[in-house]
């Protein structure tokens, strides 16, 4: 694939036939698609500095110099890409927006993975693993608003005149500068805040709720309600570091939290050792696999995997 063709779709003026052509370009090799990422990266990176030509002065897309640097670079970011643990970012750039100069991304975290980015607002955020987080790049000038479905923790940069709000399913996170945790994944009634730093608003999209956090403390939702209480296991946010921690909790629900981290379902047909309970830590990076015959040593169960069904069998 020519170089002028990548730069033109990343910017978001590639014409129907050349995205269908880069889309089996993709599919051909995944050296591909790192390459791509890494160009995606940069690009990125380019307008969050402020050193792409603005939307108020357009500029033809055929700087040879410029796609020149950005080919100079693509292999050290590429190698960037793998190094920080194989994250596996996928940019997705979403059609038909009205701006050309604004872009709807997503970045994806697969399941057993995480990742940390940061926006063009210097706000940090890390991705929990089977997570996907939507935001528009830049923002607008009245509000920072994303989209998270999963889990992610937010170090958000400061900006009074710009609140940052988080929309997940049928609730929403208001801040001007703190750090907190938020919890909503789809396959997952549960929904929850958890507040380490600053102050924080949540509302609920139904009830019309609201409620304020201070740190070290946590909002949940029970029965369509929210609810208020103190933060009780710090620990459980080391998965930014690509930790699970366990602290006293039954099987049950750690059963629960890896079929959302893992994005697989597990078939319990042993219940005596759901009441159980455990504490530890594991890599994310080593596998539900690897967990389960951790917990095999304490609480006695044999396990066995449907490929077919992506299904763990517990008996």
């Amino acid at each position: 694939m020519d170089n002028e063709t990548l730069q033109r779709y990343v910017e978001g003026n590639a014409s129907q036939e050349e995205k269908e052509a880069i889309a089996v370009w993709l599919d051909a090799d995944e050296k591909n698609m790192q390459d791509m990422l890494a160009l995606r990266t940069i690009y990125d990176a380019s307008l969050w500095n402020g050193t792409e030509e603005t939307a108020e002065q357009p500029t033809p897309i055929h700087h040879k110099k410029r796609i020149q640097f950005v080919y100079e670079l693509l292999k050290i970011a590429a190698v960037f890409i793998l190094a920080t643990g194989g994250y596996h970012l996928f940019f997705i750039t979403h059609p038909n927006t009205p701006e050309p100069a604004i872009a709807i991304q997503t970045v994806y975290a697969p399941e057993g993975q995480r990742t940390e980015i940061q926006l063009g607002d210097g706000t940090k955020v890390w991705l929990n693993a089977n997570t996907s987080f939507t935001f528009p790049n830049p923002f607008s000038e009245t509000e920072r608003r994303v989209e998270l479905i999963g889990e992610a923790y937010f170090e958000v940069a400061k900006d009074e005149s710009k609140p940052f709000i988080v929309a997940v399913k049928g609730y929403q996170v208001k801040v001007l500068g703190t750090e907190f945790d938020v919890k909503a994944y789809l396959q997952d009634d549960g929904f929850e805040t958890a507040l380490l730093k600053g102050s924080v608003e949540v509302s609920s999209d139904q009830t019309g709720e609201k409620l304020v956090l201070t740190p070290n403390s946590m909002v949940y939702a029970e029965n369509g309600r929210l609810r208020l209480s103190k933060l009780q296991h710090i620990e459980h946010f080391l998965w930014k570091q690509g930790i699970i921690a366990f602290e006293n909790e039954s099987v049950e629900e750690i059963f629960k939290t890896m079929q959302l981290y893992y994005n697989i379902k597990i078939d319990i047909r042993k219940a005596s050792i759901l009441k159980d309970h455990y504490t530890g830590k594991f890599r994310t990076e080593h596998g539900i696999e690897h967990v389960l015959r951790v917990l095999q040593i304490q609480h006695k169960f044999r396990f066995k995997k449907d490929i077919d069904t992506n299904t763990i069998i517990i008996y």
